[in-house]
């Protein structure tokens, strides 16, 4: 019996066999072509990718009705990465100019595409990477004449492979829980597990190679614990967790239509992050009170050409109308020069952490900007919209965003279409200098929304995607509370509106801590927003506060652990 350790995505806890995948082709074929193969080779690559594409689109076609309703968006995600030119032409345009065979080829650039979104600072971003490689995977395994489920059954399993595409999982239908090797909480694999809840852990290392075909293993999906030949005692034990668990999740339903409030009558408003316009109608579903972080990226990823007003519009103005009235928070463009957008151009500094992203990026490209903005603010004529700006340090950053957004107005006006005159303006708390300064924020903003991810990692100075240093990666690091305590403080003061949309929202082991901190507004998955509304309905703020205040007086990371421990015990 040993345990791997990695990252839970949620789910609970499942027992089960273990079946493992192959692990991702790594001797793909090389040879070079003599000039009277070249058609035959191109012709064999052609059929390959027709083969991917009529693969994902069945899939996309057999998805059942109450399916999760992320699986079709990443199903188009991949099918919109296969047709990318900077993949199947540029392998097309190799195999002309070197000769090379189409294994070659495709893996070369699919390599040469994962490499620079590696570089990326944004977790986010590089995890589109391995959506590359993914695909690029499925395209080599036709060539190569195998498939995926060669060694798949019809019997209930555990899957462990070194990663695993949306595609991949969603045929494999008799999963009852994911181990993965690799990635993190934002990688499709994650999102798609999450999302069908079923329990999964990533970022498990060498899971693959340490785990062999049918060994019994427990995945605690909360936990982010796989443990391999569990001995009698410890199944036992696992089992009654199971079911525990279980029967907590049918209690939580319970709670769907329950008013959000503590004990001593404080009223939280609990949203939902959501990164494509159809998942609006499932965290509607899920009880969120609104959308409080509608990533945009999703629009500009994975094509040559920049989305138009017009598909930008569209997009906004079907999430803002799903979610029925409620409040749906656009934030605007976080990708940059840093990133391997196509249709943006540029090329990565030597240091993405710190080069021209987000706002950065959007107000060094006004028209760019300007045409998002445009966009956002049509969508706010038919619903409750609100525009969040992302990764704002500096007060000119504020003035000139504002003066963009006054001046897109302008031109709507001059256009005569119609939009929300008072559309609020937010920004995001992610960096270190705007917690300290967040006074000066909240005089020039409508609401704040404290991005813990990117908080966390620029005040540590830890990327919790290096396995290297991620064991240092301490979201409970007094620095970091302290900063999310200043930041609500100040806004409370204000009067300003003021949200969390990271992590930290949807872990419920932190909910007491963020209440006792005064926050009222968190924004997690939808997944999350059940588990997180009980903890609120046992709490009482007013015991918390006083408790929170000594926490985060002190500077020893171990203490503050004991006392977060403690108001979790007292729940």
């Amino acid at each position: 019996m040993f345990s791997i350790h990695g990252t839970g995505i949620g789910g609970g806890i499942v027992i089960g066999r273990a079946r493992v995948l192959e692990s991702r082709q790594r001797d793909v074929p090389r040879y070079r072509l003599g000039p009277a193969q070249l058609e035959s080779e191109l012709s064999r690559l052609e059929t390959a990718i027709e083969v991917v594409r009529a693969e994902l689109f069945a899939l996309a076609e057999h998805l059942p009705a109450d399916g999760p309703a992320e699986a079709r968006a990443l199903l188009d995600v991949h099918a919109m990465i296969l047709d990318d030119p900077a993949l199947a032409q540029a392998a097309r345009d190799a195999m002309r100019e070197h000769l090379w065979n189409a294994e070659w080829a495709f893996s070369a650039q699919a390599g040469h595409l994962a490499a620079q979104f590696d570089e990326f600072e944004d977790e986010y971003l590089r995890e589109r990477g391995r959506d590359v490689q993914q695909v690029a995977e499925r395209v080599i395994r036709v060539l190569s004449g195998s498939t995926a489920g060669s060694k798949v059954g019809a019997e209930t399993a555990i899957f462990v492979a070194e990663d695993i595409s949306p595609a991949d999982m969603l045929s494999l239908r008799s999963a009852i829980g994911f181990g993965i090797d690799l990635g993190g909480t934002t990688s499709h694999t994650a999102i798609l597990a999450r999302s069908m809840n079923v329990p999964a852990v990533v970022g498990l290392g060498h899971a693959s190679r340490l785990v062999l075909d049918d060994d019994w293993l427990i995945l605690d999906g909360e936990a982010g614990l796989v443990i391999v030949a569990p001995d009698e005692t410890v199944l036992a034990e696992y089992r009654h967790r199971q079911a525990a668990g279980e029967l907590e999740r049918e209690r939580l339903k319970r709670l769907l239509h329950v008013p959000t409030a503590t004990v001593d009558g404080v009223k939280v408003g609990l949203f939902a992050n959501i990164e494509r316009p159809e998942e609006a109608e499932r965290a509607l579903a899920a009880g969120a009170e609104g959308v409080g972080l509608f990533r945009t990226e999703f629009l500009f990823m994975n094509r040559r050409d920049l989305p138009d007003e017009d598909e930008q519009f569209e997009a906004y103005r079907a999430a803002v109308a799903a979610m029925q009235g409620r409040p749906v928070t656009i934030r605007t463009l976080d990708v940059g020069a840093d990133k391997a957008v196509p249709a943006l151009g540029g090329t990565a500094p030597q240091n993405p952490a710190l080069g021209q992203r987000a706002i950065r990026y959007c107000l060094a490209e006004p028209q760019v900007f300007l045409m998002q903005l445009r966009a956002i603010l049509r969508a706010s004529a038919f619903g409750n919209a609100r525009l969040l700006l992302p990764m704002l340090a500096h007060s000119h950053e504020i003035d000139q965003a504002l003066r963009l957004v006054d001046l897109a107005k302008g031109q709507l006006r001059g256009r005569g279409l119609a939009f929300d005159e008072r559309l609020p303006v937010g920004g995001m708390i992610e960096v270190p200098a705007a917690a300290i300064t967040a006074g000066l924020f909240v005089r020039k903003l409508d609401f704040l929304s404290i991005g813990t991810n990117d908080l966390i990692q620029y005040t540590l100075a830890i990327d919790r995607s290096d396995h290297e240093v991620a064991s240092l990666y301490e979201p409970f690091h007094p620095a970091v509370l302290r900063l999310i305590g200043m930041t609500i403080r100040t806004a409370r003061k204000a009067g300003t509106p003021v949200a969390v949309c990271g992590e930290m929202a949807g872990d419920w082991a932190a909910t007491r801590l963020l209440l006792g901190m005064g926050l009222t507004e968190f924004s997690m998955h939808p997944a999350s927003l059940l588990r997180v509304k009980q903890e609120i309905l046992r709490a009482d703020a007013s015991k918390l506060a006083p408790r929170v205040s000594r926490l985060l007086t002190s500077d020893d990371p171990l203490r503050v652990r004991a006392l977060l421990a403690r108001l979790v015990e007292d729940a």
